[in-house]
């Protein structure tokens, strides 16, 4: 029971230290990467088309608003005014861990509000990756989810004062759940970043998708320690940058599809994941900042902001449609180069890259 409550009240903490605490706001997790301008390029505002298909749904951008909370009284209006903005923006969402709507029947509605308000929309499901299969298909079942993020946290967990300390050999039950679902299963860090020993893993495991979320944005550590009173911030750098991971994934070229998060907020970012070699982008923290302003205007306009700038730096970059991201040279420097060819990875690909039947060439 003391667990359950935990569990419960743990959400209001996350969201109440989030709003306080100012982690990572102005430094891009992409300062590292550089999109190449190009001054000839052909393309007009009518010709660009950020339009995706994910999981078998065609979303307006390749953005998913990312598993933020749930599970007590007081998070159905967030929730549902997150799903409201998802429908009208033509984007995903996905929510938070759905356990405490697994304990407790009367929270479901603060996860089921998410289909309620987005009947036809790409919405994910979220689960810690040590639940059980029954629970991960009640969770999918709970919301009609698209799909079923299964969370990896260890770093948070380990600071968590009422953290799970499960011998579950998390590996095998991902393997489990992965060969047993009938629906996409997502590996997601949630802010740490994945190394590529780690996607290789669970890839061998039968996972192709993946949130690598790095380093850089919502710091888990550091709210933990904030909940717990705990001082010490030793660890508090702990995981990888966005950048690094995502290259990381990229660079193993195995037939996965990468989300990238991690600390994304700007036009800029999105683009730049997506020249790496993102398949699609996730935000969090920004979205629930601008839904501290207290209205779902807010949230759509910052939404609706980051769609239009990133079709502004298509124009600029060459580029009319999403899949030509992947064609597209970008330069990569400072830590994250120093740190990608340390790990092996071939930085000079990335740059030289050529626009195929491009017309500017």
């Amino acid at each position: 029971m003391v667990e359950f409550f935990n569990r419960k009240t743990r959400k209001l903490d996350h969201l109440r230290i989030f709003s306080k605490t100012e982690i990572n706001t102005e430094k891009s997790v992409f300062d590292d990467v550089h999109l190449i301008h190009q001054s000839v390029s052909n393309e007009k505002p009518d010709n660009i088309d950020i339009s995706v298909e994910f999981l078998g749904k065609k979303l307006d951008a390749p953005i998913i608003i990312n598993a933020i909370t749930g599970g007590h009284p007081d998070t159905i209006g967030i929730n549902r005014i997150l799903a409201t903005a998802a429908r009208k923006t033509g984007i995903a969402m996905a929510v938070g861990s759905q356990k405490a709507a697994l304990e407790d029947y009367q929270v479901r509605d603060t996860f089921a509000v998410a289909r309620d308000k987005n009947p036809e929309g790409l919405l994910l499901a979220n689960l810690s990756a040590s639940c059980f299969f029954e629970e991960a298909v009640e969770a999918v079942k709970m919301i009609r989810a698209d799909g079923l993020q299964l969370h990896l946290n260890q770093p948070q967990e380990l600071f968590m004062p009422e953290g799970d300390s499960t011998s579950r050999d998390i590996l095998t039950n991902i393997k489990h759940i992965a060969q047993k679902a009938n629906f996409p299963v997502i590996a997601k860090e949630v802010g740490f970043g994945m190394a590529m020993e780690s996607i290789c893993a669970l890839y061998n495991a039968g996972i192709n998708l993946f949130d690598i979320s790095g380093k850089g944005g919502t710091n888990f550590i550091a709210i933990e320690n904030i909940r717990s009173g705990n001082s010490n911030k030793e660890f508090e750098n702990w995981g990888i940058p966005t950048a690094v991971s995502l290259i990381e994934g990229v660079q193993l070229d195995l037939p996965i599809k990468l989300i990238a998060s991690g600390g994304l907020k700007s036009s800029a970012d999105i683009a730049k994941a997506l020249v790496i070699g993102a398949e699609m982008t996730a935000i969090a923290g920004p979205i629930l900042r601008e839904l501290s302003k207290g209205s779902v205007d807010d949230v759509i306009e910052y939404i609706e902001g980051l769609k239009i700038g990133l079709k502004k730096i298509m124009i600029m970059i060459g580029a009319t449609r999403i899949s030509d991201f992947s064609r597209l040279p970008v330069v990569i420097t400072g830590e994250t180069a120093e740190w990608s060819i340390r790990r092996g990875t071939d930085i000079n690909y990335f740059a030289q890259r050529n626009f195929g039947n491009s017309s500017l060439l």
